[in-house]
């Protein structure tokens, strides 16, 4: 349909690695310990989804979509309604998204099963008979390439005030999507053009708007499109990283020297980006989970409660003073949860900062508000300048009324991709959540068929198993 004078002839080596990479991977090419942790990875974000799928933003996207859309063919995840593909893609990636506990590429910056799983779902349910092995290789598909978009535009494009969440993710959806479709790499090209031109999402959404909660749905749903549209013969921007006016990385950056295109190929296909992947084991954002690791090692050394304090200090990378160090204000549930000062005031009166720590009523908490008080968060420039591997690392000093100082130094979270969680812990943590919206019975199916997917001759029973019956 035109599509390959169109990719050949263009000075788009990158995207056009990109576009061969999803067309050519196959499933026996994937190394063991990939397909493994990606089941894990799969796992969690099942477990968000189900139970992020009765939260107030959740319920009200879903009323407003089923209330224009009758066509009912894609099951909402950890319910029993339907909708077409791409609204059911926006919002099962919602509802990964719904509660800032679901996975996190640090150096990425991307929430990778949010944005990939929606889309490749989408297009299982209307293609039966795709085997368990082949929607594995597509979710690596989309795994792959986000992260690598994230590191191409490296920690500015987020501390410039877009969400990566929904300005990279829609690489992964759009990614994990023509895997799942089979397209060529020309058709790959411009489903990965017809994405890239629709991403947009505004970091200041974090400060207490459900919109925040939304943009991993739309990146999905917008990655959904470009792969169908370019099934099609559709075109998209050819060369949509490299084109140097109008092009993703030139309009998403400040300057050329904030982006390096090389990280989009770079070992693709031999180092795999899936293994760094990290999950979360508090309900907050990423950025906070250093410090939060730092003051449960200082309290077992030395317990003190929240009135012990006289002063935590926070040192980090620009990025964490920007994104999640700023003086607490209660504007909803998001700005909680993104909220530092406001998490560590949590912990220290709660005890944990999981999915119960956080109600609309306890926003404007007034003790936890004045304790949060307590929190300085500033900039080590020398944290800062270990680059973006290392943009959560956090030095943490706590100042106690009785004369106590102590210091703790974090470079990566419990679960992150340094130290990984066993698998025992993520099943633990996948029922956790997820039964507090489906019968025991169905969790376990869903654990059964996540984990063994790659015997499944159709993955359709992974998505019925997903939804509530009737």
């Amino acid at each position: 349909m035109g599509h390959a004078n169109a990719t050949e002839n263009a000075a788009n080596p990158y995207t056009r690695g990109i576009a061969e990479f999803i067309a050519n991977l196959r499933y026996d090419s994937i190394p063991g310990h990939v397909r493994e942790r990606i089941k894990l990875l799969i796992l969690d974000s099942f477990g968000c989804a189900i139970f992020g799928a009765e939260l107030p933003w959740s319920r009200i996207l879903l009323e407003t979509l089923l209330a224009e859309d009758r066509s009912a063919t894609t099951p909402v995840w950890g319910t029993d309604q339907r909708l077409s593909a791409p609204h059911a893609a926006l919002v099962n990636g919602t509802l990964v998204q719904g509660f800032e506990i679901d996975d996190v590429h640090r150096v990425g910056v991307l929430h990778v099963g949010a944005v990939t799983l929606p889309a490749v779902l989408a297009v299982a349910g209307r293609r039966p008979g795709m085997t368990g092995q082949d929607f594995l290789r597509a979710c690596v598909a989309g795994y792959e390439i986000g992260p690598r978009v994230g590191m191409c535009m490296g920690p500015e494009h987020i501390a410039q005030g877009w969400h990566s969440g929904a300005t990279v993710g829609v690489f992964s959806a759009a990614a994990g999507a023509a895997a799942a479709l089979g397209l060529t790499a020309d058709q790959a090209v411009h489903a990965l053009g017809i994405a890239g031109t629709q991403s947009s999402g505004l970091m200041a959404a974090q400060f207490g708007a459900m919109v925040k909660r939304m943009h991993a749905g739309r990146a999905a749903q917008s990655g959904l499109y470009g792969a169908l549209l370019a099934a099609r013969g559709f075109t998209g921007i050819v060369d949509v990283f490299e084109n140097p006016y109008g092009g993703f990385c030139s309009t998403m950056s400040r300057s050329t020297d904030r982006y390096d295109l090389a990280r989009l190929t770079q070992g693709l296909g031999t180092e795999f980006e899936t293994m760094r992947i990290a999950l979360k084991f508090y309900s907050c954002v990423g950025s906070n989970h250093t410090t939060l690791d730092a003051l449960r090692a200082m309290r077992a050394r030395k317990p003190f409660g929240p009135d012990d304090v006289e002063e935590i200090a926070v040192e980090g990378s620009r990025v964490t003073v920007d994104h999640v160090g700023w003086k607490y204000v209660p504007q909803g549930l998001t700005s909680a949860q993104l909220n530092l000062p406001y998490c560590v005031a949590t912990l220290l009166l709660e005890g944990d900062v999981f999915v119960d720590q956080f109600t609309e009523a306890d926003v404007s908490n007034p003790e936890r508000i004045r304790i949060s008080q307590k929190v300085k968060v500033t900039e080590d420039p020398a944290i800062t300048a270990r680059g973006a591997v290392y943009r959560h690392m956090v030095k943490v000093t706590v100042r106690l009324k009785d004369g106590t100082e102590m210091q703790e130094t974090v470079e990566a979270p419990r679960g992150s991709e340094q130290s990984f969680a066993s698998a025992d812990d993520v099943v633990e943590k996948f029922i956790k959540l997820a039964s507090r919206r489906i019968a025991r019975r169905q969790v376990d199916r869903v654990v059964d068929l996540t984990m063994n997917v790659e015997t499944l001759p159709d993955a359709g029973q992974l998505i019925d198993a997903l939804a509530v019956k009737r």
